[in-house]
């Protein structure tokens, strides 16, 4: 198990290293800050006073290694807008997000699961055919057009809810839908499929062929074993959410990390969308992390040297 676990740690150090350095050189070779920042009628004079006092006048290379280096120190660099550091101005971001995601995670769970279960139980009837078509509505629309849909009904034509903002409640509400129904959708499908590969299983036919109630051959040997692959999805729909949140927090002018990110990328404040592409980054890789971890405490042969390749087989 010490083996196991160690290869994945190092597998996410490497994915974490990649996302940092991929990162880093994009952002540098995607515009200028100095004229993003202070505008195209700066003098020249002042864009090379900018560039020295944020490093950008050494070679891409040295400005690498002093960025690892202060990363290793913890420190991620301030804002080129505010001066302020880069994770204090990330942070203050992070609760307005987690008030989207954390729900919207929830219903996710409670979308798919149950659809994936429901349907899966019901192959090949009307019902199946209509939360598949659901799903496959909901997994292929972009998610800015389902939340503009949302917007539409709820805000323009019903007037139940505020099209956008933070505050109340009710600013909540179209948010989470949006992030629940997209990933919900994705959801069900895995969970329909992992179900309808059980059940097609020999052990399974024979707990019917002895007269085992459905309802608990489903709870006692579909469910257990359709678990690994699902949880697989699961992490990997955990990790997404804070991506899956910059696309949701600009269609309902949510004031989260997605907002600034898209507002850091335009004016190329470094530090701060490199912090918040490597918290994303990061949420992902732990997220898989977690995954890997948790399939080798549910299948016992990843402990003893079995390939990725045999668990998927």
């Amino acid at each position: 198990m010490l083996g196991y676990v160690s290869a994945r740690c190092l597998r996410a150090l490497a994915t974490l290293l990649l996302i940092v350095t991929v990162t880093f050189v994009v952002l540098r070779l995607s515009g200028d800050p100095a004229i993003n920042i202070l505008g195209l009628d700066a003098s020249d004079e002042a864009i090379r006073e900018f560039r020295r006092s944020w490093g950008l006048d050494q070679s891409i290379w040295v400005q690498y290694v002093r960025y690892l280096q202060a990363v290793m120190e913890g420190n991620l660099g301030r804002s080129m807008l505010d001066g302020r550091s880069a994770s204090d101005v990330v942070l203050e971001r992070l609760p307005a997000t987690l008030a989207i995601m954390a729900p919207g995670f929830i219903l996710q769970l409670l979308i798919g699961i149950p659809a994936g279960l429901f349907s899966a139980l019901r192959r090949n009837t009307w019902m199946d055919r209509l939360v598949m078509t659901g799903s496959i509505v909901g997994f292929t629309m972009p998610g800015f057009v389902f939340g503009l849909l949302l917007i539409m009904v709820f805000a323009v034509r019903l007037h139940w809810l505020p099209s956008g903002g933070a505050g109340t409640v009710s600013h909540v509400i179209l948010p989470v839908l949006t992030l629940g129904a997209f990933g919900g959708a994705k959801l069900a499908r895995f969970t329909r499929s992992a179900i309808i590969d059980v059940l097609g299983q020999p052990h399974v036919r024979a707990a019917t062929l002895r007269g085992i109630p459905r309802s608990r051959m489903v709870l006692l040997h579909v469910v257990p074993n359709a678990a690994l692959p699902v949880v697989t999805i699961i992490g990997l729909m955990l990790g997404g959410l804070v991506a899956g949140a910059v696309v949701v927090e600009s269609v309902f002018s949510w004031p989260g990390i997605g907002r600034l990110l898209v507002s850091s990328v335009a004016s190329r404040d470094l530090a701060v969308v490199q912090t918040i592409l490597l918290m994303i980054g990061a949420a992902m890789v732990l997220a898989n992390f977690g995954v890997d971890l948790l399939y080798g405490l549910l299948d016992p042969r990843l402990r003893h040297g079995q390939s990725d390749g045999a668990r998927k087989g």
